[in-house]
């Protein structure tokens, strides 16, 4: 590696982590420059803390939702720079592109291959409107919640238009009164802000669950501890990341007091409410 890329490696790093040069350098250096293994390198001797913001790579671009009837769909369409975000001619696109995801279910496949208003299509009019701004601009992902089995709410955090965003929560919920619609839309605010991984304990996938315990038992053994304390501390650690990272085990953002969980159960009258599905889209989250 050239002295160019290990420091601007180390600059990443240390944006990533928050971690000293010296430490950042001999990361980089035990892991041939690769930056997921050098956090993690830095995670297990208990250097860095876990962050979400690590494992992410910035990108820019916009999320955008469309909803008709019940349904919704949203796509997040990224751009190299904030700048082209608020370009015209990228919002301009980005609407309709939202829209033709709408109509087609939010198939990313044959959303690039639908013809926009002028009759080409989106996979071209995208070509030319990368040669019109001079970046590199793509659709990234796109999802639709159709009415099945429940109702949809959706949340955009600080809207830059009416229904475009750089966050945006989709939540479909199951046996929730008219009259309880506002809390359908708390719902989606509190995806937004607190961002779990999945409904609940049993739904949030295993890789994700035995590296952190492999991270947290690397730190304790690092920090000194041994034997059956690792195990304890380890079960009490990883409990705790758990509940902070499933919707019905957080703190709800209202009260502090209470899990989401528990304002289900306040909220239910005849039948219990139920989270079917909730996506939430960032922009330039894990690209």
């Amino acid at each position: 590696m050239s002295n160019k890329n290990l420091l601007e490696n180390i600059k990443k790093l240390r944006e990533l982590t928050g971690v000293g040069f010296k430490d950042c350098k001999l990361a980089i250096d035990e892991n041939k420059g690769d930056l997921e293994k050098s956090i993690e390198f830095l995670r297990k001797k208990g250097i860095a803390k876990a962050s979400k913001k690590m494992s992410r790579t910035a990108s820019e671009g916009l999320v955008l939702a469309y909803e008709k009837k019940g349904e919704i769909s949203i796509v997040e369409i990224n751009s190299e720079t904030d700048f082209v975000a608020k370009n015209k001619d990228f919002i301009s696109f980005s609407k309709e592109i939202s829209e033709i995801s709408f109509l087609n279910k939010g198939d990313l496949n044959k959303t690039s291959s639908a013809n926009m208003k002028n009759k080409i299509s989106v996979k071209d009019n995208l070509v030319d409107l990368i040669s019109k701004i001079g970046e590199k601009i793509t659709l990234r992902r796109c999802k639709h919640f159709n009415k099945e089995n429940g109702e949809n709410f959706f949340y955009v955090h600080n809207p830059l238009e009416k229904n475009i965003g750089k966050i945006i929560s989709v939540v479909k919920i199951a046996n929730l009164n008219k009259d309880k619609n506002e809390l359908g839309h708390q719902i989606a605010m509190h995806i937004a802000a607190s961002s779990p991984l999945s409904i609940d304990k049993d739904d949030l996938d295993k890789k994700i669950i035995d590296k952190e315990l492999e991270i947290i038992k690397a730190e304790i053994i690092n920090s000194g501890k041994k034997g059956e304390m690792v195990d304890k501390i380890s079960n009490g650690k990883l409990n705790k990341f758990i509940s902070e990272n499933t919707l019905l085990n957080q703190i709800w953002i209202m009260d502090p007091k209470k899990k989401v969980s528990d304002i289900l159960k306040e909220n239910a009258t005849d039948s219990k409410i139920k989270i079917l599905e909730f996506t939430r889209y960032k922009v330039g989250e894990g690209v």
